[in-house]
């Protein structure tokens, strides 16, 4: 079996490899105070078609999470893929997506935290920054068709 050449698009995704602090707002819902939370995340290649990150992060009300993240590109289908899991959550998050230039949008879907009878659409964009730095903004589609941002972390290169 012929391994596939790494194309440009696994190239930006190896750009993510290394080892990171983060700052991230987060807000728990409408009228809710917005938090600061503090993490750290270790981006690893797995060959040079995928990277897998994984990271500790503090939680809203206290404690600590893990989380792991894969990022791949899916040259058959030329669309992102990946997945995201926490040890916060008991839902395993699957990725579909685009990138346009430094910006690769994930679509998602997950339930509605509101209402466990109701699935609705997710949004994970990781964006690269000419500074190096980089960002990931999480946003949940509401049922009128608006885009409500959750979270927004910055990432820094240790």
């Amino acid at each position: 079996m012929d391994i596939p050449q790494p194309t440009a698009d696994h190239e930006w995704l190896l750009r993510l490899v290394g080892d990171w602090t983060m700052e991230s707002t987060c807000s728990m819902g409408p009228g809710q105070p917005e938090q600061t939370l503090r993490g750290t995340e270790k981006v690893r290649a797995i060959g040079g078609l995928w990277v897998q990150g994984e990271g500790q992060a503090e939680m809203p009300g206290g404690g600590t999470c893990t989380n792991i993240i894969t990022f791949g590109y899916d040259i058959a289908r030329g669309r992102f893929t990946g997945s995201f899991i926490s040890s916060a959550m008991s839902m395993m998050w699957l990725y579909d997506g685009v990138r346009e230039g430094e910006v690769l949008t994930l679509d998602s879907e997950g339930p509605d935290f509101t209402d466990p009878t109701r699935r609705l659409k997710y949004q994970d964009i990781v964006e690269m920054m000419p500074d190096g730095t980089r960002s990931l903004s999480s946003r949940v589609q509401m049922p009128d068709g608006s885009w409500q941002p959750i979270m927004r972390g910055v990432y820094r290169r240790v």
